[in-house]
């Protein structure tokens, strides 16, 4: 099966999207960017071909009709075993990892009880972690740094105290450690994690281990069908840094421009607000971009911005949005410089102000910023497409439409559930043509 791939290497997040000859979309994959940009752009691509396998089962067992009722079930009992089994065999290499970091520490007669402490945080990391990937469980993340950064944290201290030991030794071995584990690829371990997934499903689900026959023979079909990987197109903010040559690499603009023309072939403008910019283009009604704006040297009003407020309210990042969602009351906001936002909103909260209502005047300053940068690149035309990680914040999307109504009247709004992928399915239909209406010889993909 010939596969096309399109890797959006962002300032927070690395994205990828994978199609097959038909221009169906077979996978999407996403993974937090690292300070090693081929691994983050390895990653996502292994991810985006992992969620095309279970696309590809989704298909096989829904034509044998040997899960009738029961497929979506099985379908996401399999994915959290695969991505437990994923989670343990990372957990082991972390705990490998810093049982050498501690060995290279200067701890001095501390080590022994640091080691013995070590041992039994990862022990108990193991027994928690299923609890993690059980059905309806809770994570703030879903990337690996993120979940076992606050089980160790949390279990750390835990452990330090029943042993009288040093927190921050613990803590320092798991900044020494975590990077490495990170930047780790676990590619050849796939197979081998989807067949013991598939074990655990059965045995998690008794009535559907009775068929088993009947759902095993399609899945080991699909993990022997090879995905070839025909051709890559690479974009984003780090697109300089992707581990491609030059005529595999497309600018983010016409990337994010094509990826909305696919979503939605009626897009005229498209908005995109990532971590790290902010875009404003204007496409023709083939895709092909126009005009553009775009504010590169600053983050105010982009995602970093909103992640720096988390940090500040202490909040989860996802938490900002239903926030301001309960505001009653209209604030301005001044400033959305990252610099003074901390002291703008502290000096809010010392007030009176509610927090619901900073929260609420902070994304309708951000998205006033957005309004600004669109009207430079030619205003707002019917249909309006809004992508980007910030396309999923509720408050944000509630000021854009305000917005968009009050000075434009009613348009058509249209927001992907996937829109954080828009840029890397641009990309991917980028590398779709030009195999198939470029004539590009296969061989020179990128390894």
């Amino acid at each position: 099966m010939r596969c096309f791939i399109g890797i959006d290497l962002g300032s927070t997040t690395t994205k990828a999207v994978v199609i097959d000859e038909h221009q169906n979309i077979l996978g999407r994959g996403i993974t937090n960017s690292r300070s090693n940009y081929d691994t983050a752009a390895t990653i996502a691509k292994q991810e985006a071909m992992v969620n095309g396998r279970f696309f590809l089962f989704r298909q096989a067992l829904g034509t044998t009709h040997a899960l009738n009722g029961a497929l979506d079930g099985f379908l996401g009992q399999l994915e959290r075993d695969f991505r437990l089994e994923q989670y343990l065999e990372q957990l082991g290499d972390l705990e490998q990892t810093c049982h050498r970091s501690l060995a290279s520490a200067r701890f001095g007669d501390n080590s022994k009880a640091v080691g013995e402490a070590l041992t039994e945080v990862f022990r108990r990391l193991q027994s928690e972690a299923a609890e993690l990937f059980k059905p309806g469980a809770k994570r703030k993340s879903d990337f690996f740094r993120d979940i076992a950064g606050s089980q160790y944290l949390a279990i750390g201290e835990a452990v330090a105290k029943e042993a009288g030991t040093r927190y921050d030794f613990l803590l320092n071995v798991f900044d020494r450690s975590i990077i490495e584990v990170e930047n780790r690829v676990y590619a050849d371990s796939i197979r081998r994690h989807l067949l013991a997934a598939l074990e655990r499903t059965f045995v998690a689900m008794p009535e559907t281990a009775a068929r088993r026959t009947q759902v095993e023979a399609p899945i080991k079909g699909i993990l022997d069908t090879e995905m070839e990987e025909t051709y890559i197109v690479g974009t984003g903010y780090g697109r300089a840094r992707l581990p491609f040559s030059k005529e595999h690499i497309r600018s983010e603009i016409l990337c994010h421009g094509l990826g909305a023309h696919v979503m939605y072939p009626g897009t005229a403008t498209v908005l995109d607000i990532g971590g790290q910019d902010t875009k404003a283009i204007q496409v023709d009604p083939a895709g092909i971009v126009e005009s553009f704006q775009m504010n590169d040297r600053c983050a105010a009003g982009c995602g970093r911005y909103l992640g720096y407020i988390a940090d500040e309210m202490n909040m989860g990042l996802h938490e900002l949005g239903p926030l301001a969602m309960k505001s009653t009351k209209t604030i301005r906001i001044n400033s959305t410089c990252t610099v003074f936002a901390g002291a703008e909103l502290r000096d809010r909260l010392s007030l009176g102000d509610k927090r619901e209502d900073i929260m609420a005047g902070l994304h309708r300053a951000i998205i006033l910023r957005a309004m600004s940068i669109l009207a430079r690149s030619g205003g707002i035309r019917d249909q309006f497409t809004f992508t980007g990680g910030v396309a999923k914040n509720e408050a944000a999307v509630k000021s854009l439409r305000d917005l968009i109504y009050e000075n434009y009247g009613k348009l058509t709004i249209n927001i992907d559930p996937d829109s954080i992928y828009t840029g890397a399915l641009g990309g991917a239909t980028f590398a779709w043509r030009a195999v198939v209406d470029d004539g590009k010889v296969v061989e020179n993909r990128p390894n």
